[in-house]
């Protein structure tokens, strides 16, 4: 059965929007998913399905979250090749640092104006002096912040993609740390 990857966005943070992991492995099992099972408190869950429509996954998830824990989060879901996909397209895998490096999961296709705005943001930071880059790739956005992602201005800039009730796609961010651990969770 294909393993799939969801991953929650906001919960969890500054005691707002709580979502207790075993709660959240419950919804996800009585969807009908098999071999649930949650990485750390922030939101990623990974589950097989023969369900292949990660748009229509991530659709019912939201909902059945809403419903089941009174929770409203927006939700990424990614197949296993998708993830594996993003793990290869790491424009900076020579960082040692995992948590120098983030990658942006974003629920859909972005328009062009995406990299507009990924762009613009990047030459304003810069013009203060930062040193933290991004690059758009697919459904994907790659931050360095060299200099620590909590400090990180285009950090911030970047993960409001998606607060708006009328963005079109969504976004949500995990460490190198935390999509490697996902990859290995989903096996070879």
């Amino acid at each position: 059965m294909p393993t799939h990857i969801a991953l929650l966005r906001g919960i969890n943070l500054g005691g707002h929007k709580k979502v207790p992991m075993a709660e959240l492995r419950e919804v996800v099992a009585s969807l009908g998913h098999a071999d649930v099972a949650t990485y750390i408190q922030s939101g990623n869950v990974v589950f097989s399905t023969e369900q292949s429509d990660t748009a229509a996954l991530a659709a019912t998830l939201e909902e059945a979250i809403a419903e089941t824990i009174g929770v409203q989060s927006r939700v990424v879901v990614l197949s296993r090749e998708d993830l594996a996909q993003v793990v290869r397209d790491n424009p900076y895998a020579g960082e040692p640092n995992p948590r120098a490096v983030h990658a942006i999961f974003l629920s859909g296709q972005p328009g062009p104006e995406l990299a507009d705005q990924v762009a613009a943001a990047q030459d304003q930071v810069a013009q203060k002096g930062s040193h933290d880059t991004a690059e758009v790739i697919g459904r994907t956005i790659f931050l360095h912040t060299p200099d620590g992602y909590g400090r990180s201005d285009l950090a911030a800039a970047l993960v409001k993609i998606g607060q708006r009730k009328t963005d079109q796609v969504a976004g949500t961010a995990r460490n190198w740390a935390t999509v490697t651990k996902l990859a290995a969770m989903c096996g070879p």
